[in-house]
């Protein structure tokens, strides 16, 4: 049987990918790898840069491109039997990766070539993949004796599928759970898109009525609409204990595991915590200047949360008579609040938001600032029908990338909204080779009446995600491993934020913001709503994302060996950002893929601090107009193009001639007046 995977492929051969590929190209690739690594080890001729690091970071690329393609598969159209196969390969992937770093003759060539670093007369770039590399090993065991670097191989191993077994168990929670309705009286208050949406989804599984699920697209509508308090609560705390049943799928022993090994694994390498050992190659540094930047954004967020708080309180209560406002209050009151101050909700603004319009329009809007022009093409291999796909040119006609976009949810799809790539960009031999890059979101789908409307917040992450994947496209680099998104985990989230700016902005809603169906612009005055309510609630949507940052340094700056129940530790950490009671059914930690999955552990802050950048980024902007060509080149130039290269506080302070101030934040969010 031919394997798809092993023979040489430029784009992803999705449609000739089976299962039962995946494994023997992974052991394939990776023996190929392993040699690879043998012969830059054991080359007789003295290290020098090109035959160790250069060759070290070009070698694997096949196995690389196989993961790519595998775990974002996993992601995004996963089943039973892939979910197994990532169950075996992650340690196995675990353990080559610990071959690498942990192999001394390796890391001797590494050591060699780095102590002559000052006479080597290496580029920028060359140097910060020589720092980068030897940190790498030296961070990860390369200097451990036997014992402990076989201890840390252990570790790793169960670390992966641990990490793994979370996310399943988490998309399992969110696929198992479906809230039945059958009365017309328990969809009062929904939108007639809301509530067609639901009625197709029982529809399609034999079922009279309306289902709601977990997925963004059905519980938020919900939550924000819905009339009936109790259908909101039973809702809310089927959201908020995924992963807290104690049953097959409970998280919690995963939780406590994970975070045990992550900080034996911080000391084995001679770290405090496993936060000390994240945030060294962070801009943040140390976990001190991280909780220094969270209680600095607390005391100027949570005044205004408390004053929002009482608002909104007294808001439900003068409404309905509500004495205590609780969690699954929240975004229904909000938003009625909100009508009543702007006179603006969703349902208003998503006649204007139809999916294909956004989407051209944020291609318009990077063809407008970075010159890019993307063309939709049919002659590439997708792993699901809905899958777009594009071709991204520059105003020269030359290749740029290929680009991947896939929008609704699916049962084999984990919620959120994530950029992935599946050829990395870098030159060899002269020849610049492109990426191929995807954005994966979770959108309302269309209807048997509507095409997909989006609400104002997805248009955001539309953006949001395209900016990241304009950090993937327009990467110009030599080497992989600096390339496009690879930089710190702290500064990845600039490109992407900065970016959801111009959806607030006249100059760009007129780009694309016209009526599904009379084909009408969005009315200025609909524009002017939208800035003025930019910052309504923005206290307690701050007071929100600091207890998520909050928690991720309990979880990982301090021994946990002492915590022995999640749920009493989550609400520790939450002391300081509580606003509404305590509900005990539920716990935030059981389905944090974030940071139990994701590769935000010690990270979460960075959210914030992105804004930080973005907010100074976009004022500069803002001082020479939303769509000035000087001061796109220079992000393109200093910011997009130049990915891990060099240290992005160098790269910013090149793009905006200092460093980001904390001020344009604080403005923006409306928690301090602005300069006049």
């Amino acid at each position: 049987m031919s394997n798809p995977l092993l023979s040489p492929f430029d784009q992803a051969p999705f449609e000739q990918i089976k299962n039962e590929h995946f494994k023997p190209a992974f052991l394939q690739a990776i023996e190929e790898a392993r040699k690879e690594i043998d012969q830059i080890a054991t080359n007789p001729e003295p290290p020098t840069f090109e035959n160790t690091l250069e060759s070290l970071d070009f070698s694997g690329k096949q196995l690389d491109r196989i993961s790519s393609i595998f775990f974002n598969l996993n992601a995004a159209e996963t089943n039973e039997e892939i979910q197994k196969i990532a169950q075996e390969v992650s340690p196995l992937l675990s353990e080559f990766s610990n071959d690498i770093t942990l192999n001394q003759d390796l890391f001797a060539r590494i050591k060699s070539v780095y102590e002559q670093r000052e006479v080597l007369g290496l580029s920028p770039e060359q140097r910060t993949l020589l720092e980068k590399r030897y940190k790498s090993f030296s961070r990860n065991g390369a200097n451990l004796d036997q014992e402990s670097k076989k201890r840390l191989r252990g570790i790793d191993a169960e670390l992966s599928k641990l990490k793994l077994k979370f996310g399943e168990n988490v998309l399992a929670e969110t696929n198992k759970y479906e809230l039945h309705l059958t009365q017309n009286e328990d969809v009062a208050g929904l939108p007639e898109g809301a509530k067609e949406a639901a009625a197709q989804l029982a529809k399609s599984k034999g079922k009279e009525g309306w289902l709601i699920t977990l997925d963004y697209p059905s519980y938020i509508p919900f939550m924000k609409y819905a009339e009936n308090r109790e259908l909101r609560k039973e809702l809310s705390l089927a959201f908020g204990s995924k992963g807290f049943h104690n049953d097959e799928l409970d998280n919690q022993e995963n939780v406590l595991a994970i975070v045990s090994l992550r900080h034996e694994r911080a000391k084995l390498l001679g770290y405090k915590t496993h936060a000390h050992f994240v945030l060294e190659e962070r801009m943040a540094e140390t976990p001190k200047k991280v909780m220094g930047f969270l209680e600095e954004l607390l005391a100027k967020a949570k005044p205004a949360a408390l004053r929002e708080f009482g608002e909104l309180q007294e808001f439900a209560h003068k409404l309905d008579g509500i004495a205590q406002l609780e969690k699954w209050d929240s975004a229904y009151y909000s938003e009625k609040l909100k009508q009543q101050l702007f006179d603006l909700d969703d349902e208003k603004l998503k006649p204007y938001f139809k999916l294909e319009n956004v989407i051209q329009g944020v291609f318009k809007v990077a063809e407008k600032l970075f010159g890019l022009h993307l063309k939709e093409v049919f002659n590439v291999e997708k792993y699901h029908e809905e899958v777009k796909t594009y071709e991204v040119f520059d105003t020269s006609g030359h290749f740029i990338a290929l680009f991947y976009a896939d929008f609704h949810p699916r049962a084999g799809k984990r919620g959120g909204a994530w950029m992935t790539s599946y050829k990395t960009q870098y030159t060899l031999d002269g020849e610049n080779s492109r990426p191929h890059i995807s954005n994966v979101c979770n959108f309302t789908k269309p209807t048997e009446s509507k095409p997909s409307l989006l609400t104002f917040n997805e248009v955001t992450t539309l953006f949001h995600e395209f900016g990241h994947g304009l950090h993937g496209m327009l990467a110009n680099t030599n080497y992989p491993s600096l390339s496009g998104t690879s930089v710190y985990w702290d500064f990845v989230e600039l490109p992407s934020q900065v970016m959801e700016n111009w959806c607030y902005e006249k100059e760009a809603l007129e780009l694309f913001a016209f009526h599904y169906e009379t084909g009408e612009l969005i009315p200025m005055e609909l524009v002017q709503k939208i800035k003025d309510s930019a910052t309504f609630q923005e206290g307690m949507a701050t007071l929100r994302q600091l207890s998520f940052g909050f928690l991720d340094m309990a979880w990982h700056g301090s021994d946990p060996s002492s915590i022995k129940d999640v749920k009493e530790f989550e609400a520790q950490a939450f002391e300081g950002t509580n606003l509404f009671p305590e509900t005990p059914d539920t716990c935030m930690s059981t389905a944090f893929s974030h940071i139990f999955q994701g590769g935000y552990s010690s990270g979460y802050y960075s959210y914030k601090w992105a804004e930080v950048l973005d907010a100074d980024a976009f004022a500069y902007f803002k001082e020479h107009g939303i769509f000035n060509q000087e001061i796109a080149d220079l992000f393109k130039e200093h910011i997009l193009s130049k990915g891990g290269t060099e240290n992005p506080m160098v790269l910013y302070k090149r793009f905006r001639g200092a460093a980001p101030k904390i001020e344009p934040l604080l403005e923006r969010a409306g928690l301090i007046k602005k300069a006049s």
